[in-house]
């Protein structure tokens, strides 16, 4: 957590010294303004700057945010699809058919929670052993043989949930490898550093001064906002894998294999 804090200040601090580096270079290169005579241009060309550069902060860090969100709900869709199968197997009634179906069930939560969380966070790629469990749930509802009506709506009910789990799986490998574009981080930045560069007309007093470090900080606290949302497995944003955790607390000890 400490070091997720000074990561946060240092980038907000990074700003500041951007804001405050370009307008004292600017400063350097035009003078001083002692007629006031650019400061209605500046102020023009820097208010319409600043409207298309929180234009375009705004668009990502809502897209970021909505894919944080979506990412944890699907984690909690394909947490209800195991648990649904999980006990589904019981209802089916044929207890040396459930418990291999429940093992693996186990298993995979496992997996998903201890190694694969992890591991997309390292190399945004699926657990093959992950997989593997899955796949073992799959083969073994398929060979499931109905023999009344209610077995067989059950059974259709869990290859309904054992494909829901494979496509939030999809999801959660795609949120892992989607990262912003280079072409938003030079846009952000250049926008940081235009509207530092137009304010040169105004002198370096401590209110003035004091304002540029207030914009320099709002603008690299949204902009770290971005980059935490933008890779949910790693910090300092990092999406914990809450939904398995209570699953795996639900399901306490692994049923006996069969």
């Amino acid at each position: 957590m400490t070091a997720v804090v000074l990561f946060g200040i240092a980038f907000v601090g990074g700003t500041i010294v951007v804001t405050l580096s370009f307008y004292f270079l600017m400063r350097l290169i035009m003078g001083a303004d002692p007629t006031g005579r650019d400061r209605e241009l500046a102020g023009a060309i820097v208010m319409r700057i600043a409207s298309l550069h929180a234009l375009i902060l705004a668009l990502v860090f809502a897209q970021e945010m909505i894919e944080y969100q979506q990412l944890k709900f699907e984690s909690v869709t394909e947490a209800n699809a195991v648990a649904d199968i999980y006990f589904d197997a019981n209802r089916y009634g044929a207890d040396e058919k459930a418990a291999p179906i429940q093992q693996a069930l186990f298993e995979y939560v496992q997996i998903v929670v201890d190694e694969e969380w992890q591991m997309l966070g390292r190399t945004g790629q699926l657990s093959p052993t992950a997989w593997n469990k899955w796949d073992n749930v799959y083969q073994r509802v398929l060979d499931l043989t109905p023999t009344n009506a209610r077995q067989q709506s059950i059974r259709e009910h869990m290859l309904t949930d054992v494909h829901s789990i494979a496509e939030s799986r999809d999801k959660r490998e795609n949120s892992g490898t989607d990262s912003i574009s280079s072409i938003f981080w030079f846009a952000a930045v250049s926008g940081v550093v235009f509207m530092a560069l137009g304010y040169y007309p105004y002198p370096p007093d401590a209110r003035n001064l004091l304002l540029l470090s207030v914009l320099g900080a709002f603008t690299g606290i949204i902009l770290f906002f971005i980059y935490a949302f933008s890779d949910p497995y790693n910090p300092p944003a990092t999406l914990k894998p809450t939904a398995f955790e209570r699953l795996l607390e639900e399901l306490a000890t692994p049923p006996a294999s069969g």
